[in-house]
């Protein structure tokens, strides 16, 4: 009787706080309650219910006079999460896959899988990088299942999403541009390397190197860091967009308070639903792809 009156009491204060956050919110209060729930922060909501994740707090990291917080947050939480799930998934997957050989073809998910692997090995990974691609299939599939999971978990009640996080996304970013330069130099060579920034087009009079060589430097040096910032902003933009016109959809049925903008807002934002389920597959195929795509450039320079 104690624990039922306990969920009770707190079921209740949660409705309680719900419908006060509701009749509180206003036009002008509508971007700052969007914000809420896209940014990051130290409390998880679901279900009516606030948990907070202050007393996993760390200490900051001292570098200098640079203080590091490396305490968890909720897309933290979220991105362990999908770290946790998908080595569960997948490898009861290739474990099946493995039982049935060459010869007898998996069935149901592992067949699913198994083909969505095959497709991303051919026509994705050897088709743009070419020679020695296969070395960077788990890399390039491990990118997408990863984005993939953070994309979709942000769709369900949990409303969490890492990747509408620059951070998240700049981070992905930065291990992809590491891969792909790394990539470049062990192709190249430290000479043929080089020659990705210090470019000289071949047949330019000996008087006119230098100038090439001062104009086009800069262009090539600056061609490389583009990458990874298309691919973080590409991502980012993509997720914050969708997640803040569904939730600003969403909203107008406590800022309006009408039976008629109630079953609007649930038609529009269920269609739009959709489409986020499609954007989020796409996103991650595209930052997979673009990754391949930039690994093959380096390495094919010529």
């Amino acid at each position: 009787m104690r624990r039922i009156s306990l969920v009770q009491e707190h079921l209740e204060g949660a409705a309680q706080g719900a419908e006060e956050a509701h009749e509180a919110l206003t036009m002008e209060g509508l971007p700052e309650w969007i914000s809420h729930h896209i940014e990051d922060a130290r409390e998880i909501e679901f279900a009516g219910g606030h948990w907070s994740l202050e007393s996993l707090a760390l200490d900051p990291i001292q570098l200098g006079s640079l203080a590091i917080d490396i305490s968890p947050t909720r897309q933290l939480v979220v991105m362990l999460l999908v770290a946790i799930i998908l080595p569960l998934i997948f490898i009861p997957v290739a474990r099946i896959i493995g039982s049935k050989g060459v010869e007898k073809a998996p069935s149901g998910f592992a067949n699913a899988m198994e083909s969505l692997i095959i497709y991303f090995r051919d026509e994705v990974v050897r088709t743009n990088i070419g020679h020695g691609a296969d070395a960077y299939t788990p890399f390039i599939l491990t990118l997408f299942f990863f984005i993939l999971g953070m994309n979709l978990i942000g769709l369900t009640p949990l409303g969490i999403t890492p990747t509408a996080n620059l951070s998240v996304t700049a981070a992905l970013a930065l291990i992809s541009f590491v891969v792909t330069e790394v990539a470049g130099f062990r192709a190249l060579g430290p000479r043929g390397y080089a020659k990705t920034i210090f470019y000289l087009p071949s047949g330019v009079p000996t008087l006119m190197k230098p100038i090439m060589l001062a104009i086009l430097t800069p262009v090539e040096f600056l061609g490389k860091l583009t990458k990874p910032f298309a691919l973080a902003v590409r991502l980012l933009a993509n997720m914050t967009a969708g997640h803040t016109l569904i939730l600003a959809i969403m909203g107008m049925i406590f800022v309006m308070q009408s039976y008629f903008m109630g079953v609007a807002s649930v038609t529009m934002a269920s269609i739009l639903m959709i489409l986020e389920l499609f954007v989020a597959c796409l996103q991650a195929y595209i930052f997979a792809m673009l990754t391949s795509v930039f690994i093959g450039l380096i390495r094919h320079a010529h």
